[in-house]
């Protein structure tokens, strides 16, 4: 029996178009929810290994604001970068030059992955009046409550980008491994909200162009965190973390919350790393609340 998304009413009251731009000598696909004349702006970036289909929920729970939603480089529809490691520095350098090209002046908003390379991306000199993070990764991935798994990820990443290509292809798109990080990670007992969180790592978890650059990004996300760049981010932040996230531990986030010169933390009870799929009606509250605060608040 497949999912039911319990999302989907809201969305389907949402506009939404697919465009397509070139940024940095490639392709980047990307999708606009809501008045493309809205006041107000926010450029969504996703987490590692998904695409824009992550970010829906919150929108869902975000009426009035028009939502910039592209697909990483690699990931999703949007094919790699021409002639790069798919490092930091490239994500943060694409993210500058597709908010350049399509979204200028736009809040920036990144989630998990996402949250290092808005944040790379604005220490950088994106130019933004506001910054959201969801589930910032605000302490080295390797020492977090489950390090343990990710330095297993690290084995099984390394693995499927070093053996025989079909071999490695097979082992990083196995839905049995998938699935099993898919469990990890959901927190809810609401079965079909875990059904529906299962789905959607089932349908977009794979959608990676090739191992060479999951195995970039990867290595990108764990080699990296928001703190590196905190200290250079002067506009009003907020901060989206859950007491219960397996890769930043909430103690972490509230240190992080420290090192922005002007940042707020809004903690959300009983969920891990999946705000965006089970708790987005709380996260979008606080981006409500964030967006109509005065800038100097």
């Amino acid at each position: 029996m497949s999912a039911v998304h319990p999302y989907a009413s809201r969305l389907a009251t949402i506009p939404v178009r697919r465009h397509e731009t070139q940024v940095l000598g490639s392709t980047t696909a990307w999708w606009e929810y809501g008045d493309p004349d809205a006041r107000t702006t926010v450029l969504a970036v996703h987490g590692f290994r998904g695409d824009h289909h992550g970010l829906e929920p919150v929108v869902a729970f975000v009426p009035g604001v028009r939502f910039v939603m592209p697909d990483l480089p690699g990931f999703g529809q949007t094919p790699p970068l021409a002639q790069t490691t798919h490092d930091l520095d490239a994500y943060a350098r694409w993210l500058i030059a597709f908010a350049g090209a399509v979204a200028p002046g736009a809040i920036v908003l990144g989630h998990s992955f996402g949250s290092i390379v808005a944040a790379a991306a604005v220490a950088a000199g994106l130019v933004t009046p506001r910054l959201i993070l969801i589930n910032p990764i605000g302490a080295p991935a390797l020492e977090g409550p489950r390090g343990v798994l990710t330095r297993l990820a690290v084995l099984y990443y390394r693995a499927g980008a070093s053996l025989p290509a079909p071999v490695g292809e097979w082992l990083l798109r196995n839905r049995v491994i998938v699935r099993v990080m898919s469990v990890s990670m959901a927190k809810t007992k609401d079965p079909d909200l875990r059904r529906f969180v299962h789905g959607q790592h089932d349908a977009y978890f794979s959608g990676f162009a090739d191992r060479d650059v999951l195995h970039d990004a990867f290595v990108a996300s764990v080699s990296n965190d928001v703190r590196a760049f905190a200290p250079d981010i002067h506009v009003p932040t907020l901060l989206i973390a859950a007491d219960r996230d397996d890769i930043t531990p909430i103690e972490a986030e509230r240190v992080l919350a420290t090192m922005f010169p002007q940042a707020s933390l809004v903690e959300i009870p009983d969920v891990g790393h999946l705000i965006h799929y089970e708790t987005p009606q709380a996260a979008a509250r606080a981006i409500d609340r964030f967006l109509g605060a005065p800038a100097g608040g």
